[in-house]
C-alpha cells in the first residue's frame, strides 16, 4: 500500500508523518524505516524507529528514481521484517517531476505488495497540481 500526505510547504506534512510513524509502534508488528534528506528529525522519532539520512548513502547529485528504488528495495532485500517506510521530502529524494513518477509509483506499489511493507510519503505540492496517479494516494 502506497500512502501520501500531501499539502504545501509549512502545511504540516512532517509533523504528520512523524506522528504516524510514532503511533504505527502501538500496531505495526514489523520494523518503521524514516527517510530523509536530513537529520533535523531524527529525535522526534521513537528510539526503535530506524532513521535513515539518504545523504550519507547517495549523494544530491545521483538522487533519481532508479537510486531511489535501488535503495529502497535494497533495504527490504535485507530485512524482512520491514513493514514500513516513511518517506519525507519525497520529490528532493528522486529527483523528477511529478508528471513522471507514475511508473515509479508502480514499482512502489509492487514492491509493496510483494515485501507486504506500506510506504508512507510525503509529498509537498498543492493537490490540484498533481496527476490523479498520484492523489489516489492521497490520505
Amino acid at each position: 500500500m502506497i500512502q501520501a500526505v500531501i499539502g504545501l510547504k509549512g502545511s504540516g506534512k512532517t509533523k504528520r508523518m512523524i506522528d504516524m510513524a510514532n503511533d504505527a509502534l502501538k500496531v505495526e508488528h514489523g520494523n518503521i524505516v524514516f527517510i530523509d534528506d536530513d537529520k533535523r528529525y531524527m529525535y522526534d522519532l521513537r528510539h526503535e524507529i530506524r532513521f535513515v539520512d539518504i545523504t550519507e548513502y547517495i549523494a544530491k547529485e545521483d538522487r533519481s528514481v532508479e537510486t531511489f528504488l535501488a535503495f529502497v528495495g535494497g533495504m527490504l532485500a535485507t530485512d524482512y521484517d520491514v513493514t514500513l517506510i516513511c518517506v519525507d521530502a519525497f520529490r528532493r529524494l528522486v529527483n523528477t517531476d511529478w508528471a513522471d513518477m507514475e511508473e515509479l509509483f508502480n514499482r512502489l506499489s509492487t514492491l509493496s505488495e510483494a515485501h507486504n511493507c506500506t510506504f508512507l510519503l510525503s509529498l509537498s505540492a498543492d493537490p490540484a497540481d498533481l496527476p490523479e496517479f498520484i492523489t489516489k494516494y492521497a490520505i
